[in-house]
C-alpha cells in the first residue's frame, strides 16, 4: 500500500485508553498517536516494536499522527489501523502477493451474500471457469490468534461462507506470502 505522504517510524514506548500511544522517533522526538485499533492488540504492541505512523494536516485533529502498522522484533508487520485493513488486502490480492488467491481477474469489495444477508470483504471471481471465491479481511487486535490457522476464521463465517456457493474453502497454512 502506497501512503501519501510516506508513513514514517517510530519506536513504541506504550500504548494506553486504547486510542493512544506514546513513540520515539528516530531523531530522538517523544509523541504521542492516535490508535484506530481498540482492541487488545496483544503482540502487536509490544515496547520495543517498530510502529509506522501517517501524519494529517488537518489543523482541527488533537492528535496529528495515526499508527498505521506495527513491525514486530520477530519481523512481523502488521496492519494495525481497522479502517485500512480491506484495502491493504485488496492490493495484496490484486498485485498476486497472496498465493492462494491468484488465478482470480475479477475482484469485487463488500459483497452481500447468503441467506442471511452477509457481507464478504472481497468476493473473487473468475472469468476461466464458473467458481468464486470469498476472502474475509480480518484486522489483527491479538497477534497470536493467527498463529493457530485452525482459529483463523470464527464458526459463525465458516458456516455463512459454505452457504454462498463459494469454492471449498482452502485451508491457510498460516505462513507470509
Amino acid at each position: 500500500m502506497l501512503f501519501t505522504p510516506p508513513l514514517q517510524s517510530a519506536t513504541l514506548i506504550k500504548r494506553y485508553k486504547r486510542f493512544l500511544a506514546d513513540v520515539i522517533t528516530p531523531e530522538g522526538q517523544a509523541l504521542t498517536l492516535h490508535c484506530p485499533n481498540t482492541g487488545a492488540m496483544t503482540g502487536c504492541a509490544a515496547p520495543g516494536d517498530t510502529v509506522w505512523y501517517s501524519t494529517s494536516d488537518n489543523p482541527k485533529r488533537k492528535y496529528a499522527h495515526t499508527w498505521e502498522l506495527t513491525e514486530t522484533r520477530q519481523g512481523a508487520v502488521i496492519c494495525v489501523n481497522t479502517l485500512r485493513a480491506n484495502t491493504l488486502a485488496k492490493e495484496a490480492v490484486l498485485a498476486g502477493n497472496i498465493p492462494e488467491l491468484t488465478g482470480y481477474n475479477i475482484l469485487k469489495s463488500e459483497v452481500k451474500y447468503g441467506e442471511e444477508n452477509s457481507r464478504i470483504d472481497l468476493m473473487l471471481h473468475a472469468r476461466r471457469h464458473a467458481d468464486a471465491g470469498g476472502a474475509g479481511v480480518v484486522t489483527a487486535a491479538l497477534a497470536e490468534y493467527f498463529a493457530d490457522s485452525g482459529h483463523l476464521i470464527g464458526g459463525a463465517f465458516t458456516g455463512k461462507s459454505r452457504r454462498c456457493n463459494a469454492y471449498p474453502p482452502r485451508r491457510s497454512t498460516g505462513e507470509a506470502g
